[in-house]
């Protein structure tokens, strides 16, 4: 199943940096070098095995702008099931920015009505901290207002924090197919062996694709600073030619495991019972390990192949 995502929006808002953060691997300050794209970068990223998204990376300069929404409309507009439009919560050119952002919406609504809209105000490190909140929310309501008919979602994000994983794990989560499921199977997992929250990584992006919990936690960003933290383990462990497979960590209130799960996803197993040895979880999660990537190659053998 083939999902086309449009990531669009001004040169410089940071587009590339961030696709090479989720999808490449790529460490926040090692994105520098990373020179504009030139007209459009195509990726095909295999996410959850029978999903792949068709990434469209659109260049931001401005006469590459102008042939998306003339020479090349039909081309970048149809069968989109996402637009991501990104913008830079610093440029000094927002009118210019807003109407590229309308044009797209435009383009949108007469070759891909069923699309997704999210848009990301980037960078928001370069702003005081005590502005942020005020700032992205007086842009979203701007963004939102400009949106309708569509509905848009929008997201306050940084290159340099966990904000940039919580924005794409929700828009992955949206294309998906049959989530719902697998958040059911998940809470039946957590209830028979007594765990307080169990959370599933996509295998290769770290990226929270699902969870269940017990009781709402207060720290509301956990999920994302979790995906941030054992992505870079993970990366300092290629550095050194080893590879991550597993992870506990332990104290008197709570154990935490990591393991690889189904061949395209991870699971952190989190126990409050300090009862319940290590064997015993590790165990369990091994043998629903067989349940899940039944599932997996069932949902697979079912879901028909949608080229775009």
């Amino acid at each position: 199943m083939k999902k086309k995502v449009l990531l669009m929006g001004k040169s410089g808002s940071g587009k590339t940096s961030m696709r090479s953060i989720i999808f490449a691997n790529y460490i926040a300050r090692d994105t520098r070098r990373l020179g504009a794209t030139i007209d459009v970068e195509h990726s095909h990223i295999r996410f959850l095995g029978n999903l792949v998204l068709n990434l469209w990376d659109c260049g931001g300069q401005e006469a590459f702008m102008e042939n998306y929404f003339a020479s090349q409309r039909d081309n970048i507009f149809r069968n989109v099931e996402v637009l991501i439009y990104v913008f830079d919560v610093e440029s000094r050119e927002l009118e210019k920015d807003m109407h590229y952002y309308q044009s797209c919406l435009e383009a949108i609504l007469q070759n891909s009505p069923e699309a997704k809209v999210f848009c990301l105000v980037h960078k928001m490190d370069l702003v005081h901290e005590e502005q942020r909140d005020s700032i992205f929310h007086e842009r979203e309501d701007d963004l939102k207002r400009l949106s309708k008919p569509l509905q848009c979602t929008c997201f306050a994000t940084s290159i340099w924090d966990e904000t940039l994983y919580k924005a794409w794990s929700s828009i992955v989560y949206q294309l998906i197919p049959n989530v719902q499921q697998l958040e059911t199977n998940l809470a039946h997992f957590a209830n028979a062996i007594d765990a307080e929250e169990i959370l599933l990584f996509e295998r290769a992006t770290f990226l929270v694709i699902s969870y269940w919990q017990r009781k709402p936690h207060r720290d509301v960003h956990r999920f994302e600073k979790i995906s941030n933290i054992i992505k870079q383990f993970k990366l300092s462990c290629t550095k050194v030619a080893a590879s991550f497979q597993s992870m506990e960590v332990r104290n008197s209130h709570f154990a935490a495991f990591v393991d690889a799960f189904t061949s395209n996803t991870y699971v952190m197993v989190i126990m409050s019972d300090s009862s319940i040895t290590s064997a015993a979880t590790l165990l369990n999660i091994r043998n629903a390990r067989q349940h899940f990537e039944r599932l997996e190659k069932e949902e697979l053998s079912r879901t028909p192949m949608v080229t775009r």
